[in-house]
This record gives structure tokens, sequence and C-alpha cells, in this order.
């Protein structure tokens, strides 16, 4: 056990026509994957009309052992079907949101949802543009490829900006809106079946109502409406009303239950965290996918913390509140602990069983280690590497001079950390001055957003779009299903191991000069095992 294990990230980005204040967010989502789509195919000199493979999908299924009813479910839990938006109904709300430049585009190819060349999804999650990495097999890459869904948000929003047709937009990394709405930025990791699910809940509770005095984002504003004048640590807190349940969007729970594995259901589970802040520093990324691995492993081992909050839900809006990092959380059973306290209980225990293990995991005890020092004596030190410290610390400075924590200024500075044009947003301003520390140049970033992980099956996702994308009919995380132009046969591959199907598995037979080729030999072979 390490802090290697296959996990990814799920990012929806705020979308802003600056233009057009009232436009459909729908509308322009869909203008962003479309956008993207077009850019990557023209790269590859080939389109593909592959569609999304929703057959593997299970967002009703709870990991406690029930299903809802798909009547019973909110709508927007039926993440398992296709988008019902079709072109002419997009197209019909951009011309009465935006007029002309509706009636110059080609609205019968936009595109809802596109696979793309490094394995990731960029697909409309409802009113968001959603950038779905590609699975990898460790916090450093996930870090990378996380960031390679930045990098393409940021291309969007040039071409859109450079274009004469399209609606310029704007595209943010971050977690709610002016008006109080919030969305997601999701972690997914993957465990073994065999771990009791109520293990999992006692041993995340406290971690997960903790861990933002290191992964936070920052927000100005109390409360899921900002309704309070003050900053807090983290954008997501105040949105979580319950401590276990299935939703994402409604009644947010701490620990999320769906059991949708995309993997061999009978050896995977795959955790869907929902709790964490959108995080553009590198290293409050790496701590958050570090640090969860690490308590992951230990509650696969049976040996993590036992720590039980009296009332988990409060105690995460208590932390996020409290920029003294000094208040008591109230234990169950009687006792009170900082969450600091706390995180250094897991921390101890990934030290006694993990350290030494290899050298990442190594990397990460000792960052955890390092900035929980550092949060408890010198807090200011850590601007240079934590998002929270480091917009709370440019915040300070004006409000040294005045200015008050209900200050539209500070709520717009807000969203600026969040912009993701390089040229503009105050987290790459902080990057260019040398304000910032960064774990991956600009230059691994945007080779991320064009290449897949060689050690996850997410390679050869990739490279089929690359190499076939006319011979696809649809594709999804564990499955991948073509057809010879010439035939009417269809060819199935199911991949149920996300660390199988890598390049040093697979690339012999992708020299094979079809897709279906490709199919019917690595079929074979899973035969032979």
């Amino acid at each position: 056990m390490s802090v290697r294990r296959i996990m990814g990230a799920e990012t929806e980005f705020g979308v802003l026509a600056p233009g057009n204040l009232s436009a459909n967010p729908t509308v322009l989502s869909a203008q962003v994957v479309s956008t993207y789509d077009s850019l990557f195919h023209a790269e590859l000199q080939a389109h593909s009309t592959a569609e999304w493979g929703y057959s593997s999908e299970s967002p009703l299924s709870d990991s406690r052992g029930t299903e809802i009813p798909e009547k019973d479910a909110h709508v927007t839990q039926l993440t398992h079907q296709a988008n019902v938006l079709t072109s002419e109904q997009i197209a019909a709300e951009a011309l009465q949101d935006s007029g002309l430049y509706a009636e110059r585009l080609n609205w019968d190819a936009v595109t809802m949802n596109s696979i793309l060349p490094n394995g990731a999804r960029l697909y409309v999650d409802h009113a968001h543009p959603e950038y779905s990495s590609p699975e990898v097999a460790s916090p450093m890459d996930a870090v990378k490829w996380d960031a390679a869904g930045d990098w393409i948000a940021a291309q969007v929003v040039q071409r859109s900006a450079d274009s004469p047709v399209l609606e310029t937009i704007n595209l943010y990394k971050n977690n709610t809106d002016s008006k109080g709405q919030s969305y997601g930025s999701h972690e997914n990791y993957q465990m073994s079946r065999d771990t009791d699910f109520d293990d999992v809940i006692q041993g995340l509770l406290p971690f997960f109502a903790t861990r933002i005095i290191m992964t936070g984002a920052g927000r100005v504003g109390i409360g899921t409406k900002g309704e309070t004048a003050g900053f807090q640590i983290s954008q997501r807190a105040d949105f979580f009303e319950r401590e276990v349940g299935l939703e994402t969007t409604i009644r947010r729970p701490l620990i999320n239950t769906r059991d949708e594995p995309h993997a061999d259901s009978e050896r995977f589970r795959r955790l869907h965290v929902i709790t964490g802040d959108a995080n553009l520093s590198h290293v409050s990324n790496l701590l958050k996918f570090g640090t969860t691995s690490l308590v992951l492993a230990l509650i696969e081992k049976g040996v993590a913390p036992h720590i039980v909050l009296a009332d988990p839900v409060h105690a995460m809006h208590t932390v996020s509140h409290d920029l003294t990092l000094s208040e008591k959380i109230a234990l169950s059973g009687g006792g009170e602990a900082t969450a600091l306290q706390i995180q250094r209980e897991y921390l101890e225990a990934a030290e006694e069983y993990f350290s030494g293990v290899d050298e990442e995991t190594d990397q990460v005890i000792s960052l955890w280690n390092e900035v929980l020092d550092a949060l408890e004596t010198n807090l200011f030190s850590l601007a240079n590497r934590l998002d929270w410290v480091a917009k709370y610390s440019l915040m300070r400075q004006y409000v040294a001079q005045g200015i008050g924590w209900d200050n539209p200024k500070l709520a717009a500075l807000d969203i600026q950390y969040s912009d993701i044009r390089p040229q503009k947003g105050l987290y790459f301003k902080l990057v260019e001055l040398g304000r910032m520390q960064t774990l991956f140049s600009p230059e691994e970033i945007a080779d991320a957003a064009r290449h897949a992980p060689e050690n996850t099956r997410a390679y050869l996702r990739g490279e089929f779009i690359k190499r076939w994308p006319e011979e696809l009919i649809s594709v999804n995380w564990d499955t991948v299903v073509a057809r010879n132009q010439l035939q009417t046969e269809v060819h199935r591959l199911t991949m149920d191991n996300p660390s199988a199907f890598t390049a040093e598995q697979t690339r012999q037979v992708l020299n094979s000069p079809t897709a279906v080729e490709v199919i019917e030999s690595l079929n074979n072979v899973q035969k032979e095992k």
C-alpha cells in the first residue's frame, strides 16, 4: 500500500458571456465543448462521431446496497441518460439569447460530449462545461492531468475571443457564483471492493471535515449566498448539509455513496468525492489527492485513526470559517480537537505505516508535515503554495487600506483569481511573478492535454481517438465500440481493469491498421487469460 492508486478529477467550470450576462449557460457550455472538439479534430485531420456510452453508468446505485428508483431520483442524478437537448433546441436557445451570432453557427455540428485524445471527457453537465480527467495512477499525475483541463479551458476562451462567429465567453475554475449556486470539483479513487463501506464513512468524515485547511480555495462571503461579510477557507463547505447520501447537487453529503465503479464491480469500488474545492495551486491539488489516497490506504489496512466528530457537517462549516485554525471541534462522547490536531493524527498514522514505501509516498507525507507545521506557526509562508492562503493574503492588503469584506471589489477579485485566462487570472499572475510554486511547466501541462497517461487504460482510449476516430461508434471509461466503415458488424472491447491496457501492454497491437483489428486482438488475449 502506498499513495499510488487509480484516481481522477472532475471539474465543472463556471461559464459566463461578458457581453450577454443573461445567456443560457447550457448553450454556452455546448459552445465550449464543440469549440474544443473542433480544435483537436482539426489537429488530427479527422473527425469522430463517436457517442459517449452510458451502458456502464449506474448513478442510482448506493454503496450501502440499495438503489433509488428513477421516478424518485432528482433530475441531476440521472447522469446515465444522454443529454436530452437536441441541436435544434440548442440553436433556438442561442438565437433567443444572443441574436445574430446563433444564425451563423452550424448547430447541427454541436457537440454535447467529446472524448479527448488525452483520454479525458469534455461534456455539458447541465449548466456547466465539465472536464473529467483521464484515469491516472498517482497524485502527481492527477495534478498534471487536472491542470491539462485548465489549459484546454483557456484554449476555448481564446478561440471564442478570436472568432467573429462565436459568443465571447469566460471560464472560471471556482465553485460558486454570485447567485449562491455551487458546482462541483469532484475526485475519484479506486478502492478494493472488500473494504466495508461503513469503515470508509467512519474514516473519512473527520478527514473531509478538516482537510480544507490545506485544500480550500478561499472565498469572500460566509453562507451559501455570501450573506455575511468575511472570508473563509473553503468555497464548498457551506453547501454541505448532511453526513452521508447519494445526491451531489441537493442535500449534499460529506460522503457520497454512488456505487458506479466503471470497472469490475466484484473487485473494485470507485469512491466519488464531492467535498473538494476547485484548486488551481498544484501544491493544494497534490495535498488533496495525495493525503486522501493515504487515508484510504489506512482505511483499507484497518489502521485509520478512530476519531468520531459530534457533528461532522457543523465541524466542516466551523473549520472553514475559522481563519485562526484554533477553533475546537466537539468530539462524540466528549472532548475537543482542532482541525490541525485531527489532521496530525491522520498524518502520524500515515508516517507509521507508509513511510519508506516509495518516493512518491514519502513526498506527500513530507509535504503534509511541512504544511501542517506552517499552518500552525507561519500561515502566510504558505501564500506561495496554498490557494486559500494566497487569496487571503491578497485580500488582506485591500482590507488594510480600509476596504470592507462586503465591498464588491473583493468579490470581483475572488472571481478574478479563478479566471483561467493566463493573461487575466490572478492565480496565473502570481505564477508569472514567481509568487506561486508550480510542479509542472506550461509545456508539460500542454503535452498532458494532448496525450494520455501511459500507465492506465486511458492510453488506449486516447489512441483509439487519435488513430481511428471514424471507426468509433461509442466510447466510455470501460468500453470501446467500433465498426469497420465497410461492414455492419459491431466490435466491443471491455476494459474492466483501469490499470490494464497500458502503453506497454498495447503498443505492439496498435500497429494494426484498424480499430476493429485492435479490438479483436485484445479480446483474444483476454480470452486466453
